[in-house]
């Protein structure tokens, strides 16, 4: 299991990774859960205010993400799972805890 979840999260990055090099200043990272019939695609997206216009775009386009990490993985996975994308936050949530605490520069 641990095995497929890194095939995974390897190839959408990769996937990512080749569509944002159009978007300058854009970051992506992709963590995936270990379930195998569900995929859960959280994306750190810099800068944040651009996260849930990419994120619509993303998920319009999930059929497509699909489909082409079946090509790159199909014949290493006997059923490709679900792909779910979420907006992971939690950077965001540290600096503003950082910021009220007085830890993090304005």
């Amino acid at each position: 299991m641990s095995r497929i979840n890194r095939l995974i999260q390897k190839e959408v990055s990769d996937l990512f990774r080749i569509q944002t090099q159009s978007m300058p200043g854009t970051l992506i990272s992709v963590t995936v859960s270990p379930d195998l019939s569900i995929a859960r695609v959280r994306l750190s997206i810099f800068p944040s205010e651009r996260g849930e216009e990419l994120l619509e775009s993303i998920r319009a386009n999930a059929k497509t993400i699909r489909y082409d990490l079946g090509l790159r993985v199909g014949k290493q996975l006997r059923k490709l799972p679900e792909l779910t994308f979420f907006i992971d936050d939690s950077l965001d949530y540290l600096e503003r805890i950082d910021t009220l605490l007085g830890l993090h520069d304005k």
